[in-house]
């Protein structure tokens, strides 16, 4: 079932990140299209995790394979004061963001690291998380007015719902495998199968997610639906896509993409 909304709970949380194809926007087809009751919320892709956000469930596995990505929330649930100090040195100017791109993340403490995915986040080009074959950050500067860099309501509200969250640095098949139960809500929101060559985002992390990832997906899914799961994924609506799930409910619906002028 979902949680009984607390008093900060009752507040709308907003998504920490920006994130180039997050699902603010769609939030209420994916909600028409939930059941009305369920054990916990999963999400193993769970990126800017705006549909968690919006749900704020009480019982929650949340996952993704971009390790940054887990630190930092992880880092919110756990140390959000030192985070929001360590926020404070950031600037948002081009010749320094370049600097602090350049950073190697594997050498910083977990809460500098976290301050500079978040600092990246908010002040690159249109929210767009993207790496090189070897796995470095290589979005460019994104030239806004005045970036909000912490919000510090947002972070604490975030907090609030994460740690009352398991949060996972891994691989959905083995958070699914280990976490996903029957009667649980099982949300997928992939990297999405190409449908042009300006929609690819090229990488979310140094490993792409390649076409025999999407059929890999598509067994999966059926997998929880046969162990009694409520499955909800999204993905492009394209031939190869439609004929992975045309056993399964397929509803198709607009959402905009604004992440280049072509």
């Amino acid at each position: 079932m979902l949680a009984e909304p607390t008093d900060v709970q009752q507040k709308a949380i907003r998504p920490v990140l920006k994130w180039a194809g997050g699902k603010r926007q769609l939030i209420p087809q994916l909600v028409k299209r939930m059941p009305t009751s369920f054990g916990s919320y999963i999400e193993p892709f769970l990126g800017g995790g705006a549909l968690f956000f919006h749900l704020q469930p009480e019982h929650s596995v949340v996952s993704d394979a971009n390790e940054e990505l887990i630190n930092l929330y992880n880092v919110i649930a756990s140390d959000l004061e030192a985070l929001i100090q360590e926020l404070a040195i950031h600037k948002s100017e081009s010749e320094y963001f370049y600097e602090v791109r350049a950073w190697e993340y594997t050498k910083l403490t977990r809460v500098q690291a976290a301050a500079r995915t978040l600092f990246l986040n908010r002040t690159c080009f249109n929210g767009l998380y993207r790496v090189n074959k070897k796995g470095h950050f290589n979005v460019p500067f994104g030239k806004y007015d005045n970036p909000t860099i912490c919000d510090v309501t947002s972070l604490q509200q975030a907090a609030v719902l994460l740690k009352q969250s398991t949060v996972v640095d891994g691989d959905y098949k083995q958070v699914l495998r280990e976490h996903a139960k029957p009667n649980d809500f099982i949300f997928l929101d992939p990297p999405y199968h190409p449908v042009s060559q300006y929609s690819d985002f090229k990488r979310y992390t140094k490993d792409q997610f390649k076409e025999q990832d999407q059929v890999d997906l598509a067994e999966e899914v059926a997998r929880l639906q046969d162990s009694g799961c409520h499955v909800l994924l999204t993905n492009s609506n394209c031939e190869f896509i439609l004929d992975l799930y045309k056993h399964f409910k397929v509803d198709i619906v607009d959402a905009k993409r604004n992440i280049n002028s072509k």
